[in-house]
This record gives structure tokens, C-alpha cells and sequence, in this order.
């Protein structure tokens, strides 16, 4: 997990301004420990920071407001960090999840309520953009527990996770889709460590060129292959459930269509060892379109990214230009 520490910093400046339903005592207190504790997190003082996130919770310990919510998210992304910096701190780990979790119910529910508001005033700009946010930091908080769950070695967790953030119709499309590739990554590995391994995958020449060729090893330990096979198919078709269904809740999802591929010329393989040729064909074609489609997307998110860097630079550029008439 990679933290910016201006820009949690810059995050909390911004929520200042959001209004909540507590006492306004609470908010200022809340606040105030808020931009405390991200000038600590920005000096390193992490031990200081966490207690003054700590003390911006006690202020709002439901979350009902921004400063709540926004509170235990950064108080979670304290406790990550630590973690991060020394993996034995497990037990930080472990509270940050707790942290993440209970900050992802405010944050679904503002997301909720900013969804209903776009529906209401699609044309609105600034609820767009309010929206938008909502969903990035719903997003964020999915893949950090996510993140920790496999740090942990807590596979089953992970997975567990990541099926119910898949299947929640309350998150972002994109968010949904995003654990459920997540699931598809590991089907696909199930399904390659058969497909790839020496016994299966032949080096051989055809038509002058090197390819290679998919076959069933044969003689002894032939049974213990064929269990692992079973499994194999099982996966693919397991994985192909996660990504379709990826697909549907983000059909631009370019990370979706990869896997789609990978797990297609999974199928492929495997129709090769099983010497059905005609399905070999029809898999490795279907593998193709969707290799040729991932590459579209990747193409265009890579334009996208270009062209809001050149854009922050062209405001920085302004800014600092500014900055030189007023001296």
C-alpha cells in the first residue's frame, strides 16, 4: 500500500469544509485533530498521529459525519502504514481492518446518498464530482483490507472478502468489479500451475516456427494428473464466472478483459489436452477478441492518464507562472 503523506493531508484540509450532523463543538474537535494528526503523519510522527486520529474518533465514534468516517480511515491508514513499515506488527494489521471496515459503512453510505443525488440532478457537475470521490474512497478501502487479508496470509478471509464486495449491489460498479478480478486472478493461477507445468507443455516446431503443444503425460502418476486436471477445468470455469460477471458491472475494465484472455487460452489448452481441436480453435479465437479489446482499453486509459498529467502540469506550470508576475 502506497500512502501519500501530503496527500492525506491535503485530503482532511478539504473535508473541513463538509458540514455534519454532531455538535459543532465535536466537528471543530474533530477536525482540529484531523489537520493535527496529518501534519504528525507528514512528520513521521506516526505514534503522535495515530493518537490524535484516535481522539478525532472518540468525537464521532459512529461516523455519522465526514470527520467520523474520514477519521477512522485515516486512523486504519496509520495503523497499515505501520504495519507496512514492520511486518511483524500484526496486530496493527489486524486493528486496521477492524478501522477499515467501520469507516466503509459511513463512506458506502455517503456514496448511497451521492448516487441518489446524480440521479436526481444528473447534469450537476459538482455532485458528479462529489460522487466520484465517494466511490475513489470506498474503492481504496476495499482494496486495503483486501491488501492486509494476503499480507496476513488470511486466504480465506480474502476470499470471503472479496466475494462480498463483488456481490454488493451498494458499491461502484467499477469497485465491484475490481475484487471479483481479484478472485479471477487466482482461478487462472489454479488452472496454469497444471496447463504450464514440464510434463504438460512441449516445446515443438510447426510450420518452420517454434510453438508450443499441450498433451496428458502418460505411464505412472497418470491419476494424480488427472485429479489435478479435473481441478484445473473446475478453476477455469470458476474464474470465467468472476470475470463475465466483472465485465457486465464494468465493461471498461481493462484489467477484466486481460484475465478474460488469460483464462480463455486457459480453456484452450485444455481442450487441446483433452484433443478436441474444434474447441481448441473456437477458445483460442474467443481469446484473440478478447486480447485484441483489452488492448483497446489499455490504449485508452494509457491516452487518458497522459492527458491528465499533462494537464496538472499545465496548472502547475500556470501556477508557478503566477507566482513569478506577483514578485
Amino acid at each position: 500500500m502506497k500512502i501519500s503523506r501530503i496527500g492525506i493531508f491535503a485530503f482532511i484540509l478539504l473535508s473541513i469544509s463538509i458540514g455534519g450532523s454532531c455538535s459543532i463543538y465535536n466537528r471543530v474537535m474533530a477536525r482540529k485533530n484531523l489537520v493535527d494528526g496529518a501534519r504528525a503523519y507528514n512528520e513521521r510522527q506516526f505514534p503522535h498521529a495515530e493518537e490524535l486520529f484516535r481522539q478525532a474518533v472518540e468525537y464521532d465514534p459512529e461516523g455519522d459525519t465526514f470527520e467520523g468516517r474520514t477519521s477512522r480511515l485515516f486512523l486504519a491508514r496509520t495503523l497499515h502504514s505501520g504495519y507496512v513499515g514492520n511486518r511483524k506488527e500484526e496486530k496493527k494489521a489486524e486493528e486496521a481492518i477492524t478501522q477499515y471496515k467501520k469507516a466503509l459503512t459511513g463512506f458506502v453510505k455517503e456514496y448511497k446518498e451521492k448516487r441518489e443525488a446524480v440521479a436526481a440532478n444528473p447534469q450537476d457537475e459538482a455532485l458528479r464530482k462529489e460522487l466520484e470521490a465517494a466511490g475513489n474512497n470506498v474503492g481504496s478501502i476495499v482494496r486495503s483490507v483486501a491488501s492486509l487479508y494476503q499480507n496476513l496470509g488470511q486466504e480465506d478471509k480474502w476470499k470471503e472478502w472479496s466475494l462480498e464486495q463483488g456481490n454488493s449491489a451498494d458499491l461502484p460498479g467499477d469497485v465491484r468489479a475490481n475484487a471479483l478480478v481479484g478472485l479471477a486472478a487466482k482461478e487462472y493461477t489454479c488452472s496454469n500451475d497444471v496447463t504450464d507445468s514440464k510434463d504438460v507443455k512441449k516445446s515443438v516446431e510447426k510450420d518452420g516456427e517454434p510453438t508450443f503443444e499441450f498433451t496428458k503425460p502418460e505411464g505412472e502418476g497418470n491419476e494424480d494428473f488427472e485429479k489435478n486436471f479435473a481441478r484445473a477445468k473446475q478453476c477455469v470455469e470458476t474464474g470465467m464466472g468472476y470475470v463475465d460477471k466483472a465485465i457486465e458491472l464494468d465493461p471498461e475494465s481493462d484489467s477484466a478483459w486481460s484475465y478474460k484472455t488469460s483464462l480463455l487460452v486457459q480453456k484452450s489448452r485444455i481442450a487441446e489436452m483433452d484433443g478436441d481441436t474444434a474447441k481448441k480453435e473456437e477458445f483460442k479465437k474467443a481469446s484473440d477478441e478478447a486480447k485484441k479489446k483489452f488492448e483497446e482499453l489499455a490504449e485508452k486509459r494509457r491516452k487518458e492518464e497522459e492527458a491528465e498529467e499533462a494537464r496538472k502540469q499545465a496548472e502547475a506550470a500556470a501556477a508557478e507562472g503566477k507566482k513569478t508576475e506577483e514578485k
